[in-house]
């Protein structure tokens, strides 16, 4: 996957975490709250993906 993939699906289960969260916690329900932080951190961690495949190619690039 190339870094704009990684960071713009990051985005996207970022986005989409919050907003289940959100629900979640305004229905009572404990486990899509989970479920959202779950995919919030799972978008944290593609952005941050992304980003060290940019620093790398720079790097290499650089070399």
């Amino acid at each position: 996957m190339s870094s704009m993939t990684d960071k713009a699906k990051g985005v996207a289960n970022e986005a989409a975490g919050n907003v289940k969260q959100g629900f979640g916690k305004a229905i009572g329900n404990k486990q899509m709250e989970v479920e959202g932080t779950i995919q919030e951190h799972k978008g944290e961690a593609q952005q941050a993906m992304g980003k060290a495949k940019d620093t790398v190619k720079k790097l290499v690039d650089d070399a």
